[in-house]
């Protein structure tokens, strides 16, 4: 089987490093050699042993029957998604670890790939090295999946995981996230959420065989979480994680992204630094937890070399998987129910009767030497939570509310 691997970059070139370094696992597992023929690159790599092999033009590979795989790691949409497109309609397998392409025209790639009789595969888009999408579609088939959470984002999940250990302020954590490489330059796709609400997407379209559009899905990054709030989670035995979930009852999906303060019986506590970890709960199975490298040159394209050898073993024929046209609507967020973390100025004494009238009876922490406190809730749906706010705010002349975390403790 000839592969082409277009974009030589940290995946890229990962991937053509398993294909020639697990060259004997890979032909024993795939039942033939697997051999990179091409790799599309706009830059040369003189020195490079993968410098025979790659070409500029695209329609080298798009053009050469003889290439049955096709592995995408470019990134982006464009010119992924034509290059991708092309490839299939012609009769390729396509291998993907593009999140952001899996999630904007997944459905219509699936469904191509279904015409063509071949496979449009994407395991490491949205664990990086961890396995989630293949167990979602053979190992939990039997399954009515009930819940998927999950720290997504291992960026995020360093930032955290030094303001809660280590004292740091967002600030400074992100500063040394981006000089170890863990963060870009610009970390808004990260620290905002926007690449864990693509994944959760993808899974909860896995979970529900229907078309998921991650723009419906309410989506809040960590920018505003502060060592003060860690102060606090440190007294309770909590901690602050940034979640993807996904919440099925029936026909009725839950879908979001926020930071999630947790207690240390929750299966996700110990996730910690640049590692992954997703929950999966089945109604007849439960709980599963699936946990690793959710990113990494070489865990990542380990993922994408498991989906090659999947495709070289289905030549020919389509796997059932994926998802439909048919458009899964997700709930509003204002009927999604949490407890909530909330820090109030002023002293508990002083705001009593209005925390009670806003909230009703809620569990109250105070910190030394703070001119603050804070409350937790009980359960409460989001728009409920709101209105109480709003009615806290309307009991003094000017807002006092100086942060809401939603909790699952």
């Amino acid at each position: 089987m000839n592969v082409a691997v277009m974009g030589y970059g940290t995946i890229g070139s990962g991937v053509v490093e398993v294909l020639e370094k697990n060259q004997d696992v890979i032909e024993k597992n795939a039942g033939e050699p697997v051999l990179v023929k091409y790799v599309l690159d706009l830059r040369d790599f003189p020195g490079d042993p993968v410098q025979d092999k790659i070409v500029h033009d695209f329609q080298v590979i798009a053009g050469d029957d003889t290439v049955g795989i096709v592995v995408e790691t470019m990134g982006g949409l464009n010119p992924a998604y034509p290059f991708v497109k092309t490839c299939l309609e012609a009769g390729k397998h396509v291998v993907t670890s593009n999140k952001a392409l899996v999630a904007a025209h997944g459905t219509e790639l699936l469904a191509i790939a279904r015409e063509k009789q071949v496979n449009f595969l994407f395991e490491a888009s949205v664990g990086g090295g961890i396995p989630i999408i293949r167990p979602m579609y053979q190992c939990l088939m039997g399954e009515r999946i009930e819940e998927i959470t999950g720290i997504l984002n291992g960026t995020t999940n360093f930032i955290l995981t030094k303001m809660d250990k280590e004292g740091d302020s967002f600030t400074g954590a992100l500063r040394e996230a981006q000089n170890l490489g863990y963060a870009e330059r610009n970390p808004e796709a990260d620290v905002e959420g926007h690449d864990t609400c693509r994944k959760i997407a993808i899974l909860t379209a896995m979970a529900t065989g229907k078309e998921v559009n991650y723009e419906d899905i309410y989506t809040e990054g960590i920018t505003k979480i502060t060592d003060i709030d860690f102060k606090y989670a440190d007294r309770m035995g909590t901690s602050v994680k940034l979640f993807g979930s996904s919440r099925i009852e029936g026909d009725t999906v839950h879908a979001w992204v926020a930071p999630v303060m947790i207690g240390k019986d929750h299966p996700l506590y110990a996730v910690s630094g640049v590692y992954n970890g997703i929950m999966v709960k089945g109604n007849m199975l439960g709980v599963s937890m699936f946990y690793g490298s959710g990113a990494g040159k070489l865990p990542t394209a380990s993922a994408v070399v498991a989906d090659v050898i999947e495709a070289v073993k289905n030549t020919g024929r389509n796997i059932p998987m994926g998802w439909s046209s048919e458009k899964q609507e997700i709930a509003p967020m204002n009927s999604s129910e949490h407890r909530y973390f909330v820090r109030i100025a002023g002293t508990s004494e002083e705001r009593k009767a209005a925390v009670k009238e806003a909230f009703g009876e809620a569990e109250v922490l105070q910190l030394e030497g703070m001119h603050e406190f804070a409350v937790l809730t009980r359960v409460m749906a989001e728009e409920a939570f709101k209105k109480a706010v709003e009615k806290l705010d309307e009991s003094v002349e000017e807002s006092f509310i100086k942060q809401t975390i939603r909790a699952c403790v």
